[in-house]
């Protein structure tokens, strides 16, 4: 599929075209495959093979599959503590700003929406990593909106060198930037990126991001290979369930992952899973996405994947990421605020959406203790 297909504008001055196939590759593998058309004998075949290949996949997210659930469950169990033993690493994120230049419908952030905007000054980026490293995290991820003017390379760049003063992981989930961009956020002390494609289907993508850089879809889906190419040593991956079609997203999700781990097969890949969720002022109307069918996509990663890192978002219940770590969720944020700042002082500006545990670092470190499960602060040491 060509970029003209998939583009609700043109690129925008800045915005850097990398040549790569991934993205056709990926819709074009989507396209061929009705998700709805396996059946259990397929499924179980799936379950069957040592590796999984795409077909397969798709398989464990059909609505077949939802009768196999607890035999997923044993093998997405299984290939997790393979990969990973007991460990659940923990973090959190830090919101610096929440001023943004696009319209996304499901968003809080929306740049139309009446929100208290706010950017922390670096003094207060500072004082807030300090808050948290007093909890005993070792590992950050830095968020912003997507304004250029407010949180540009510069100051995102200014934020990862005091974050990796005093953290040993740290991560950031902000716009999409240039290979360089990456290549200097590396240098300064940035682990991973995550981006979220938030959906798929290029014409519900166009639909939801009425204006903004981020109508770009190609540019935004490329991002995760340009930090690649920029150096870094991880990229996540996400779709935000139920603003397209899930089990579609999800497949897509899954293949572009995993055409990225062949084309770079050093880069630690990772997924997370969040649900849309209420915001300030708006709910986005969408596709339902039960815990039922998330449970399903979470395993069905883990299985065709298993060596991936998997977040479960504090958008969800305590009991259900309680649930899914000890199946196959190996990442968890605790101690989690979504407004800008929150942990040193209170907050200076607007959520970005609801969450739905709120508990601190101690309380998930215990209740991960209390499943036999081991917290994990750190596991990556710089040389």
């Amino acid at each position: 599929m060509t970029r003209e297909a998939t583009d609700a504008e043109d690129y925008r001055l800045g915005m850097e075209p990398i040549g790569s196939d991934v993205m056709a590759r990926t819709l074009s593998k989507v396209s061929d495959m009705d998700v709805s058309s396996f059946t259990r004998a397929d499924v179980e075949a799936a379950l069957d093979r040592g590796r999984l290949d795409i077909r397969d996949f798709a398989a464990l997210l059909s609505p077949s599959a939802e009768e196999c659930l607890e035999d997923i469950a044993v093998r997405a169990s299984e290939e997790t503590r393979r990969f990973f033993g007991n460990s659940v690493s923990l973090f959190t994120p830090l919101y610096v700003s929440n001023h943004c230049d696009n319209g996304c419908l499901y968003c809080g952030f929306n740049k139309n929406n009446r929100i208290n905007r706010a950017r922390l000054s670096l003094e207060e980026v500072e004082s807030e990593m300090l808050r948290i490293a007093e909890s005993g995290l070792e590992e950050i991820l830095i968020l912003t909106g997507e304004s250029e003017s407010m949180s540009g390379a510069g100051f995102i760049g200014d934020c990862v060198r005091l974050a990796a003063e005093h953290f040993s992981n740290v991560g950031v989930e902000v716009h999409p930037l240039g290979v360089e961009d990456y290549r200097a956020l590396r240098g300064l002390g940035a682990d991973y990126v995550t981006v979220f494609q938030e959906t798929y289907d290029p014409a519900k993508y166009a639909e939801v991001h009425p204006f903004g850089p981020k109508r770009v879809f190609s540019y935004r889906f490329d991002s995760q290979e340009r930090a690649l190419m920029g150096g870094m040593r991880g990229v996540s991956f996400g779709a935000l369930l139920g603003l397209g079609d899930f089990r579609r997203d999800a497949l897509a999700c899954g293949v572009h992952a995993y055409l990225l781990q062949r084309k770079y097969p050093h880069a630690e890949i990772s997924f997370s899973l969040p649900r849309l969720r209420p915001f300030i002022n708006g709910r986005y109307s969408a596709e339902t996405v039960s815990e039922r069918n998330l449970y399903q996509l979470a395993m069905a990663y883990r299985v065709f994947m298993p060596f991936s890192g998997q977040t479960i978002s504090s958008r969800e219940s305590p009991g259900f990421r309680d649930n899914i770590v000890a199946l196959c969720a190996t990442r968890m944020s605790a101690g989690v605020s979504v407004g800008i700042g929150g942990h040193a002082e209170e907050k200076k500006g607007d959520e970005q959406f609801d969450i739905s545990d709120s508990r601190d670092v101690g309380e998930i470190k215990k209740a991960l203790i209390e499943r036999g499960l081991q917290p994990v602060f750190n596991d990556y040491v710089r040389v």
